[in-house]
């Protein structure tokens, strides 16, 4: 089944109808703070007995105080309605404090939960679709369902409990009268349900265009550069506007659709007071009561209808929670391709060798195979080489090294233990991998490089620079070590960032060392500076280095050539170039690039 395009151009696709079994699933988070909840409702359930008992003191104040001119009753009566107003006002605030702390905890967890299991996700998972609705799902999301499902589910526990006490009241005091009170209510069901149809659908739109303009946003900051280089700041600009408008044109009429809401609903309940009205009065239909009664039961009109209005709200914003719950349990549902084995051990400190065993690799159990039994083994401090054309499988090799995948047949060895039976961090703690795209994180020099290390002292990391000949630059910065760099490290040029990179390597000490192109960005002159401290890099670590330069490999002790998934020759670079195989054919074509490209510079 082909998967759906996911681009900030489509739509995610949400679920109608209330998927049960995800809310659920968020008991979890709620039963953590059961006791809290547990005071909440006691608050909530005694505000509503102090709603419902309102009317009725109301009833008697003015069916028995007033006309028998008894003041002490009045006087009692006046003081019970304050007090109870005052109790009200105070479980009030405490029940929106209450239930706010909750719901933030609440966000807290789930946002913890979603962001860790983030960070164990397959590549291919954030390959699949925009960062940018990635990132909302961590963020308005979760915002939504801490909102809904705290203080929404609570309140709603309270306007059920009204809703049935005021029934029962009502019904207590005049069967009759309440039974023509509810006259209009199956009008008010109709109006809520056909309403809700169109507001789940307007708000659902809503969430996919909000959904789309982040993950463009998103696109647009990362790809500015290119943006202004081929000047398309107006172009980008009118996609912004195109899909901004999408967003508008979705909140309006969802808007719209809300305000249909209360008028109705308003109208209903006007309706229905002064035909409860008109029934006391008249004493339509068998009916005979007090004029205490008849405003009572005007009361309990009030305390009856806002409770349904309220239920009918909830509903309509958890058939929204689902369809976000179901974005953020997708998520979370997503099983990482490569865990810990159950029972896995931690690998013990490592001399480096490492041994592939004929192994087998493909993506796809049915797929081709990209790697063909490739067999080889390496001694502890030894530095390898892999060169190639692109495709050909080098860094498919270092990644089941990282065990970043799984071999399909065959085994891959670290000093003699698989490396599927130990756990992830014990062996990649071990490891130091360097890719051409270096990430820099946004903060100082001095803390990029001592992410490799994070006890390491100022001493350890200016040693460090030292060695792979990083401090020099670092030094001709405005404040040095402490100069602060930009996300992705954008005010360094591409060079700085690689030396950093390797400065951050060496202190973390690995045994393994993986450079994938970690050198392509670096100048000649850089180069030339850096080898000295490369072989320090090198020394005394098993390495495994991808190069398309070539002269950055030449003294490695062993070079392997791998073409479709196999190594087709290995030996040093003077035994290579002896053989005039592949590995010397690619030399002197590149050799002849060097040199072409030289005498157009003389010219």
């Amino acid at each position: 089944m082909a998967q759906q395009r996911n681009t900030y151009r489509e739509d995610e696709k949400l679920e109608e109808q209330i998927n049960l079994r995800d809310i659920m699933r968020v008991g979890k988070y709620l039963k953590l703070y059961m006791g809290r909840v547990v005071r909440i409702l006691i608050v909530v359930i005694s505000m509503s007995c102090i709603v419902v008992s309102v009317p009725y003191l109301t009833k008697i104040m003015i069916d028995e105080a007033i006309p028998n001119r008894d003041l002490g009753q009045l006087g009692l009566l006046a003081g019970a309605l304050a007090t109870l107003i005052l109790l009200y006002e105070c479980g009030l605030r405490y029940r929106t404090v209450a239930i706010t702390r909750v719901g933030q905890m609440m966000l807290k967890d789930m946002r913890r939960d979603i962001f860790t299991h983030i960070q164990t996700l397959p590549f291919s998972y954030f390959d699949s679709r925009p960062h940018g609705k990635i990132l909302i799902r961590v963020v308005n999301y979760v915002n939504t369902l801490s909102d809904t499902l705290s203080s929404g589910l609570i309140n709603v526990i309270s306007d059920v409990f009204t809703f049935v006490i005021t029934l029962v009241v009502m019904f207590a005091i005049d069967w009759k009268l309440a039974l023509w009170s509810l006259i209009l209510f199956p009008v008010l069901l109709v109006w809520v349900y056909v309403l809700k149809i169109f507001q789940r659908r307007a708000y659902q739109k809503l969430s996919n265009k909000q959904s789309n303009l982040n993950a463009y946003i998103h696109e647009s900051i990362a790809g500015v550069k290119t943006t202004q280089t081929f000047a398309q700041e107006q172009t980008q600009f009118r996609n912004f506007q195109e899909q901004q408008g999408e967003v508008r044109k979705a909140w309006m009429k969802a808007v719209h659709i809300q305000f249909l809401m209360w008028p109705g609903v308003q109208t209903i309940s006007m309706m229905t007071i002064s035909f409860i009205y008109f029934v006391g009065v008249m004493g339509f239909g068998g009916v005979n009561v007090t004029t205490g009664v008849l405003i009572a039961f005007v009361g309990y009109a009030n305390n009856f209808w806002n409770p349904v209005i309220n239920i009918g709200n909830f509903y309509n914003q958890l058939i929204t929670c689902s369809a976000y719950l179901e974005r953020i349990f997708e998520t979370l549902d997503v099983v990482p391709e490569i865990q810990n084995k159950p029972g896995a051990a931690d690998l013990p400190p490592i001399r480096g060798r490492v041994d592939f065993n004929d192994v087998v690799f493909r993506y796809e159990d049915d797929g081709r195979n990209i790697l063909n039994l490739v067999d080889f083994h390496v001694e502890p401090g030894r530095t390898i080489a892999l060169v190639g054309p692109t495709g050909a499988g080098k860094t498919t090799i270092i990644s089941l090294l990282s065990r970043f995948y799984d071999v399909s047949e065959g085994s891959v060895k670290v000093d003699g233990y698989d490396v599927r039976d130990v756990t992830l961090e014990s062996l990649r703690r071990q490891m130091g991998v360097m890719l051409q795209d270096t990430f820099i994180f946004s903060g100082n020099v001095r803390e990029n490089i001592r992410y490799g290390k994070l006890d390491a002292t100022d001493e350890e990391i200016e040693a460090a620079a030292k060695a792979v000949h990083a401090h020099e630059f670092i030094m001709e910065l405005p404040d040095g070590y402490d100069t602060v760099v930009e996300e992705r490290g954008s005010t360094l040029s591409a060079g700085q960032r690689q030396l950093i990179a390797f400065a951050r390597v060496l202190l973390a000490d690995p045994r393994i060392l993986i450079l994938d192109e970690a050198t392509s960005n670096i100048d000649t002159r850089t180069e030339e500076a850096l080898q000295a401290g490369l072989a320090h890099l090198l020394k005394g670590r098993t390495s495994f280095i991808i190069a398309h330069r070539l002269s950055t490999i030449e003294n490695a002790d062993e070079i392997f050539y791998i073409d479709h998934g196999q190594i087709v020759e290995h030996g040093s670079h003077a035994d290579l170039l002896e053989r005039k195989g592949a590995y010397y054919r690619l030399y002197e074509s590149q050799y002849a690039m060097i040199k072409a490209a030289s005498g157009a510079v003389g010219e």
